[in-house]
């Protein structure tokens, strides 16, 4: 693939994203809509929670980091 091709696909990616949430919850919450009535919003928090932002130590690092981090063996226990 050549450079402007891949940027060509980066540019088409960030306008219109292949993930689950425009291929899967869109559609179906846009369905459930016009079944059920009500507020597509409503739908979509349900089928995809917004994701909570982790709770970070005082170095940035989240607690999963660290715990990744021990099991790999980079810190050791009170790290």
């Amino acid at each position: 693939m050549t450079e402007a091709e891949f940027q060509n696909w980066v540019e088409f990616h960030l306008e219109s994203p292949i993930d689950d949430f425009n291929r899967i919850h869109r559609p179906a919450a846009l369905i459930a809509r016009s079944v059920g009535g009500g507020d597509v919003g409503k739908y979509l928090d349900w089928l995809q929670p917004p994701r909570a932002e982790p709770e970070l130590a005082a170095d940035g690092r989240s607690q999963a980091d660290i715990n990744t981090m021990r099991a790999l063996g980079f810190l050791k226990k009170g790290n």
